[in-house]
């Protein structure tokens, strides 16, 4: 094996990557990634020791919830960012240990290692086959380390987003970094690391409130929204990815310009802010999800930004790949990165100037589809949506949140939301939508019948509204509810919410299209057996399952 990841729903033949990774990484940069992780475990270790003598580091705070980001499946694919940010990390820990030893800290690290000074890529290669993910023996500890570090860097995805508007925790920091100490303790049991993943999903569900009190404090509570899906005639930016400042800053620096604002992917969301509506070059969003950009970008005719993860590497014949920036965690080499300058702020001029020699984007479909309902707007039809549950209008809600994925098994989501009875109602987050949010499935009542929360880190928005239900029901138990689980996952941003979930109390949840493969068998029990984790299996069968 050249290198090992299972990470992400599409490991390969459901097993692990080993030769190069279905979202494209190479096997130098997952090794890479591989030493990246070690090296934010040691800082850790570090911050960890500082912390318990009252010293907080806020520059390696940041620079561990970035370096989490970073790793995150389909984020950054850029080798020399990568060798980079190592080298950033070394000087930080150099930097630090001295800092600590100047104050009489005594440091014992056994994890500590000379190695990090050499950046030769045979050293870096050969020392990351030593703290690679096989390097843990036991197969059900190697499995719980893993969960809990998808689940980290899930949480620290939605951390960065808070942390760019202004909104931190430092809680947040100290779980982050204690977590991935214990990660490297083999004293640690397998009831110890389980404690600590949930403990994880408690901690997800801070960092996604703090990203929920953000955005809305930023931009307003997401109202209902119906969002444009064709072109206008002027040149566009399409942006991507997650993160609402950047949007804000391209609107801003686009008004006045001639250049059209769509969204692409997981960007949609944003349109249901008031905030961003004031933007009248704010047009509407083209294509679906993220895995159809090789062939939707190249009709797009625009510059494309990045802000986050879900790039797709382009063909070697892509007509786009000189039209692609990237910004934040997110990169891939051939691709202009724009950093932040010290205040935090990005310069867009080179898209914009690009945008403006472009010709307008090629119509690919018509027609609107309407979102925004995060809980504060879902909160506002309570009423109609109670008095609906209680007259029977409404037999039941599914929650299917989450990710969309190229896999042909995906098709299952379009066909179970296709053949859900008419007086269900789907609950959604994340461009897991994308696989019905188009669909003509009515309303009851006035309600659609697909209420869009928006971003994954929305899915918080979901939980929000079955505690609310739960309240207004008086029920003892989440369970109880007319709520059923049925969530598509593909990265770590969907464990942390899946982690969240449980913690929260809600059982039998269905995770498709497949399990993960960092589940050993032993460690899928537990899933199983404590929390009723289960599958997915033929749309009929599940249907009458659910609705049983």
């Amino acid at each position: 094996m050249s290198m090992f990841c299972y990470q992400c729903q599409e490991a390969s033949k459901g097993v692990a990557c080993t030769v190069k990774g279905v979202c494209g990484k190479t096997d130098q940069v997952a090794n890479i990634q591989d030493l990246l992780m070690y090296q934010l475990k040691g800082l850790s270790f570090y911050t960890c020791l500082a912390r318990e003598n009252n010293i907080e580091n806020d520059e390696i705070n940041h620079f561990i919830m970035n370096g989490l980001f970073m790793t995150i499946t389909n984020a950054n694919f850029d080798k020399a960012k990568f060798v980079q940010v190592l080298t950033k990390g070394y000087k930080l820990r150099e930097a630090f240990k001295a800092e600590l030893e100047a104050k009489s800290i005594v440091l014992e690290n056994p994890h500590d290692s000379a190695v990090w000074s050499s950046y030769e890529e045979q050293a870096m290669d050969a020392k990351a086959r030593t703290v690679g993910i096989l390097t843990t023996k036991n197969e059900d500890v190697r499995s719980l380390r893993e969960l809990l570090i998808y689940g980290l860097k899930g949480f620290a995805a939605y951390t960065e987003h808070a942390y760019n508007l202004g909104f931190e925790k430092k809680e947040l920091y100290a779980f982050m970094q204690e977590a991935l100490v214990a990660s490297l303790d083999d004293n640690l049991s397998a009831d110890e690391l389980t404690a600590l993943v949930l403990k994880c999903g408690e901690y997800g569900v801070t960092a996604m409130a703090t990203l929920d009190q953000a955005n809305t404090s930023k931009y307003g509570h997401p109202e209902l929204t119906k969002v444009n899906i064709g072109v206008g005639d002027k040149p566009g930016i399409l942006i991507s990815g997650h993160d609402l400042k950047d949007m804000e800053s391209l609107l801003k620096q686009t008004d006045g310009t001639g250049v059209d604002v769509y969204t692409h992917s997981e960007m949609l969301p944003a349109h249901y802010y008031p905030e961003f509506k004031k933007y009248k070059h704010f047009v509407g969003n083209y294509g679906n999800a993220w895995w159809k950009q090789n062939e939707e970008f190249e009709s797009f005719n625009g510059p494309i930004l990045f802000t986050t993860n879900c790039i797709v590497p382009p063909k070697t014949d892509a007509n786009y790949k000189n039209r692609v920036f990237t910004t934040g965690a997110s990169g891939h080499d051939g691709f202009v990165h724009i950093e932040a300058n010290e205040n935090g702020e990005k310069d867009f001029t080179p898209i914009i100037e690009m945008a403006k020699q472009c010709q307008s984007p090629t119509e690919i479909e018509k027609g609107e589809i309407i979102g925004g309902f995060a809980h504060n707007q879902v909160m506002q039809l309570a009423d109609k949506v109670v008095d609906a549950v209680k007259s029977g209008a409404i037999r039941k809600f599914f929650v299917m949140a989450g990710c969309d994925g190229r896999m042909k098994s995906r098709d299952y989501y379009t066909e179970f939301a296709e053949k859900l009875p008419n007086d269900t109602v789907i609950l959604t987050a994340g461009c897991a939508k994308y696989r019905y949010n188009k669909l003509e499935l009515g309303d009851i009542g006035g309600i659609p019948r697909v209420l869009d929360a928006g971003q994954c880190n929305d899915s918080y928005s979901l939980a929000v509204i079955a505690l609310k239900l739960k309240e207004v029901f008086e029920l003892n138990d989440i369970n109880d509810l007319p709520i059923a689980y049925n969530i598509a996952w593909y990265e770590q941003k969907a464990v942390i919410v899946l982690l969240a979930l449980l913690h929260l109390g809600v059982k039998n949840i269905h995770l498709g299209p497949s399990l993960p493969a960092f589940l050993s068998p032993n460690v899928a029990k537990v899933l199983v057996d404590n929390f009723g984790i289960a599958g997915i299996g033929k749309v009929d069968d599940d249907l009458k399952l659910f609705l049983n």
